[in-house]
């Protein structure tokens, strides 16, 4: 709390911490691509994140938890969503020994859980017209002690859900530079669900096709496991523009094709300015 003439500031109003949120649906058969941004302080329960609530909100943009099934509710200006996640294989826990590196040197590090695969059903509004949905879902954390590295510029983050029922999670980390660092990993994770840790020297990500400045076409190499996948966004335009002082950003939905088939994320930042976290 802040402290004025000697006098802790105990006002609901004070600025404890900032949440900033996104929410995003990517139309495909529309060929249209919505997202809103929201900046809150905490206030009076305007935003928050709270475990013995099991809750994380931002307005009346929320996550609720019961155990391992997760509800999503949003309400924004053209879309609404409710969605129900379920999780069909374990979690798994990302790097080695329990921590993600993320550059060299203590504290350059994050802890990173995932739910690869997760069966999502509920209602997405578009345009005052509901349409009950159903498909797959990939939930990420990260706990992040600092801020990247001073020589990286931001990072290209692959989510891969293949259609033999496996996934991979893939990461590299660009200097500024343009090189890539090598604490750059990923992640294997089997039929089974067992996560196996990918080194940097253990996959390749060679952009393929550009939009602006965004490589939105890729050709990922993993040849210990025999694979070699092309990944394409479905919409080009799928940016995030930090309309509210956020980061501007590239995620959005893609597909991927080659020795085996499949859906996922892609994330990219620090190609308008550096990302700070």
């Amino acid at each position: 709390m802040g402290e004025r003439n000697g006098e802790t500031n105990r006002s609901a109003w004070s600025v404890q911490d900032l949440y900033l949120a996104h929410t995003a649906v990517t139309d495909v058969a529309g060929r249209r691509f919505r997202y809103h941004e929201r900046l809150n302080r905490s206030g009076p329960g305007i935003a928050g994140a709270s475990f013995l609530k099991q809750r994380v909100w931002n307005g009346n943009w929320q996550v609720r938890w019961k155990g391992e099934d997760q509800t999503l509710d949003a309400v924004t200006d053209d879309f609404r969503l409710r969605l129900a996640l379920h999780p069909v294989k374990p979690f798994v826990i990302h790097g080695e020994n329990g921590v993600s590196q993320k550059a060299e040197g203590s504290g350059r590090a994050s802890y990173y859980v995932s739910f690869p695969r997760l069966e999502a059903t509920g209602e997405i509004t578009l345009d005052g017209t509901a349409r009950t949905v159903h498909g797959s879902a990939w939930m990420d954390h990260e706990w992040f002690t600092e801020e990247l590295a001073p020589g990286e510029a931001g990072w290209d983050w692959f989510s891969i859900q293949l259609d033999n029922g496996t996934e991979l999670m893939l990461y590299q980390l660009r200097h500024t530079d343009g090189s890539i660092d090598p604490y750059s990993s990923g992640t294997f994770v089997d039929a089974q669900g067992v996560a196996h840790h990918l080194r940097r020297g253990d996959f390749t990500l060679e952009p393929l096709e550009h939009w602006g400045k965004y490589p939105i076409g890729w050709l990922i190499r993993v040849p210990s496991l025999g694979i070699q996948l092309n990944c394409s966004a479905v919409l080009n335009g799928q940016e995030l523009g930090g309309r509210k002082g956020g980061p501007s950003y590239w995620e959005g939905a893609v597909t991927y094709s080659g020795t085996q088939h499949g859906v996922g994320y892609l994330e990219m930042t620090g190609y308008r300015a550096r990302v700070q976290l």
